[in-house]
């Protein structure tokens, strides 16, 4: 069996590490694609050091761009590689431009389609991640969904043919990594930190740092916090910072986006974590660190039920007491919604009953 997988950004080489040791171990022949989205050292190439990811066979090198003109490269030179690789099966992940590309240069030649992380549904559509991950759940033959909402979503948009609940592939990378990264990071020691003295934040969303008031807002809302906050800035933040001429406070230390396992290490000893990612807000329910997520809504509403992760969307004043409120009502259970760690596992299972089907019916 060949599968083809396509990954382009930070947490779908997170995502993808489980999977990729799962279909080796299964003998399942894989070609990776790296399309470049994400292609600068702290955003990419560490991550496939760190995460032990084979070298990708294909790297795209689309870059940055518009949408538009970031997902037809993708799709350009994703369409040629099918052509010649003649792959059993595309595999994708997650919400970005290569997922979407991935995904319809499948469809359009017939390619059946897996996309690990189907299902998830913030009915924003105003955000591009939302059009993605709904176009790439109609091309799929095979959806891997994380969580028995993610499942419903899919029934209520009469998809229920291939759809599989398996688990979170980011729970599996938490389980594979923590102790290696506890034990290979020197973050806190470089960055003069003690565990739960400090924040930590990220933002990186279009819709906050896009707005220069709202980015100045949330700015003000770090330099309230009663502690540090450790503050990876993504490229397009960093710019946006510059750009408007917006200063930090002097509590807020801004460093360069750092690999998995600093990332892990600074997650899993922050006092509390205020984001507006993803893959962040998940990360933090799983090392069990409160957060708060600077977002109108989530995809990830598992993470609010459980009481790990607070919604917050607005002035400084509600970032403020939504921190407050976390700090408050810290959960007394561990979030169990996205699987037992073993999702890769049963993926690479469901990979080859579906090639051992289509032989048979050949």
């Amino acid at each position: 069996m060949h599968v083809m997988t396509v990954i382009g950004a930070r947490p779908q080489f997170i995502k993808a590490a489980p999977v990729c040791f799962a279909l080796r171990d299964a003998g399942i022949r894989e070609t990776l694609v790296h399309t470049g989205q994400h292609y600068d050292e702290g955003m990419s190439e560490i991550f496939f050091r760190e995460l032990g990811i084979p070298t990708p066979n294909v790297n795209l090198g689309v870059g940055s761009d518009s949408h538009g003109k970031q997902t037809a490269a993708m799709l350009e030179g994703i369409d040629a590689l099918l052509l010649r690789e003649r792959p059993d099966i595309m595999v994708v992940y997650g919400d970005t431009n290569s997922t979407l590309a991935g995904a319809l240069a499948a469809r359009k030649l017939d390619v059946p389609l897996a996309h690990i992380e189907a299902g998830l549904r913030s009915f924003n559509r105003s955000m591009p991640e939302e059009t993605n991950r709904v176009l790439t759940d109609h091309c799929s033959t095979l959806l891997f969904c994380p969580t028995e909402q993610a499942v419903a979503h899919l029934a209520k948009e009469n998809i229920t043919e291939g759809v599989h609940r398996v688990g979170d592939t980011m729970f599996d990378a938490v389980r594979l990594f923590t102790a290696r990264a506890e034990q290979q990071s020197r973050v806190l020691s470089d960055l003069g930190l003690a565990p739960k003295a400090y924040y930590l934040a990220t933002v990186h969303r279009p819709y906050t740092t896009d707005d220069p008031e709202r980015l100045a807002a949330t700015m003000e809302a770090f330099g309230r916090l009663d502690r540090p906050v450790v503050f990876p800035a993504h490229p397009r933040t960093l710019s946006r910072l510059r750009a408007g001429n917006i200063s930090l406070a002097a509590n807020v230390k801004l460093i360069d986006p750092v690999g998995y396992f600093d990332m892990l290490v600074l997650q899993k000893n922050a006092w509390l974590i205020v984001t507006d990612s993803g893959g962040v807000q998940k990360e933090a329910c799983f090392v069990e660190t409160p957060c708060v997520t600077i977002r109108p809504e989530t995809e990830w509403t598992e993470t609010v039920v459980s009481g790990w992760n607070r919604l917050a969307w607005g002035d400084v004043d509600v970032i403020l007491a939504a921190v407050a409120h976390q700090q408050r009502h810290v959960p007394a259970t561990r979030l169990v919604a996205y699987g037992d760690g073993f999702a890769a596992q049963k993926i690479a299972g469901i990979l080859r009953r579906q090639a051992s089907a289509r032989s048979a019916v050949a």
